[in-house]
């Protein structure tokens, strides 16, 4: 138990940064944890102040931001106030340096006392150069840490800061976020549940260039996806293609077309709990599709003949059993209810998230959407928020529905 008060609804959490390159990603990760609802504050070393100044981290949560032991003059024991007011502890990016105070209680400035003082759980993303990573010595150190119930966000292969290729490399920013989103969860409600998430846009091909398809970006089923992770779910993502990290956790199954979605969902349905079909699927795909690139010159292409793809959400909701759940989505520009409970009705699904894309603030490639939770007992606004906000929104009321 946290010294937070009681009477406080949203989560918060202290984010510790230390002096390292990756320092910059720490600004994605609050603002990650900004969009998903909690309060981040900021405690900084004297040697991350040289990579990212204070004032980006003020400007960021309009809170101040402590650094030295002792620069707040009203609070005359500042780590204990900082290890107390905090539901969990996210130190991104975490050095060789840092990792190895807290694996061996030293408490010689403000961050490593205040990672001392806390009750509340701690989350560490380490990057450093391959070799520290791989030396026994900080190996030991992150094996005292597990063993102390310290939770890690391994640090991924890739091209480091110092040119070298190797582990080290601080993991995605997404990864991150709902890593500690999941750890701020009291309640894993999707605990025990399996779910089936489909995200993008699939690309229906014409010739072995070009090929018919959608705006969709893949994000609000990626984030529907770390979601359900983050409440406890075991997550299977079919993915047309997108410019997404995979999410840490899931199973993610890469597909391009249309009939390449419906094959793996069709494999994949009888065992999920729920299933969320968030991608945008083309409604027709070329009968025939050219083996070479067409060629404006010599090859007039007045037309493409069009066939219709199976209908994904409308076979699964025939298919769903008792104790299934089955969501769809609607991407609208106008009658955007109207249009929503046709398609309810015309799919048997259990709920349909409509999607006003009209909006400059919706839609696809914005960072906020304003959507409507449709069901057979009435309509729901759930108002303009981050798709990672509304992903949680969403799941919270699916589970409800059987």
């Amino acid at each position: 138990m946290t010294g937070k008060d009681a009477g406080k609804s949203q989560p918060c959490v202290l984010l510790c940064v230390t002096g390292c390159i990756a320092a910059y990603k720490a600004c994605e990760v609050l603002r990650l944890l900004q969009k998903a609802g909690v309060r981040v504050k900021v405690l900084m070393t004297e040697h991350a102040c040289e990579f990212v100044g204070p004032t980006t981290f003020r400007a960021l949560t309009r809170e101040p931001v402590a650094v030295e032991l002792f620069d707040e003059p009203g609070d005359a024991i500042h780590h204990i106030s900082l290890a107390q007011e905090t539901d969990l502890v996210l130190v991104v990016p975490a050095t060789a340096n840092v990792i190895a105070k807290i694996a061996n209680g030293i408490a010689d400035d403000l961050m490593s006392s205040t990672l001392l003082a806390t009750q509340a759980p701690i989350l560490v993303a380490p990057a450093m150069n391959t070799g520290m990573w791989t030396n026994p010595a900080t190996q030991a150190n992150v094996s005292v840490l597990r063993q102390r119930g310290v939770h890690l966000v391994e640090p991924v292969n890739g091209r480091l800061a110092c040119g070298d290729v190797g582990s080290g490399k601080l993991a995605a920013v997404e990864d991150i976020a709902h890593r500690a989103l999941e750890l701020l969860q009291p309640d894993q409600i999707l605990k025990g549940e399996h779910v089936l998430v489909t995200a993008g846009g699939t690309q229906e091909a014409i010739d072995p260039v070009r090929f018919i398809g959608n705006r969709s970006s893949g994000t609000f089923g990626y984030a529907i996806a770390r979601a359900a992770r983050a409440l406890g779910a075991e997550v299977t993502l079919v993915s047309a293609p997108t410019n997404l990290d995979a999410p840490a956790g899931v199973d993610v199954f890469p597909v391009v077309s249309a009939a390449e979605m419906f094959r793996a969902v069709d494999t994949r349905f009888d065992r999920c709990t729920m299933f969320v079909a968030a991608a945008a699927v083309a409604d027709y795909t070329p009968r025939t599709v050219a083996d070479h690139k067409l060629k404006k010159v010599h090859e007039r292409l007045d037309s493409i003949e069009l066939v219709e793809t199976e209908d994904i959400l409308a076979r699964m909701s025939e298919r769903k059993q008792p104790g299934q759940v089955v969501v769809g989505f609607a991407a609208e520009t106008n009658d955007l209810l109207a249009n929503a409970r046709v398609k309810l009705q015309r799919k048997g699904c259990d709920a349909i998230v409509a999607n006003d894309v009209s909006r400059a603030d919706s839609g696809f490639g914005s960072a906020t959407d304003a959507v409507t939770w449709v069901t057979a007992a009435g309509e729901e606004d759930l108002g303009v928020k981050s798709k990672e906000g509304l992903a949680y929104d969403i799941l919270h009321r699916a589970v409800t529905l059987r």
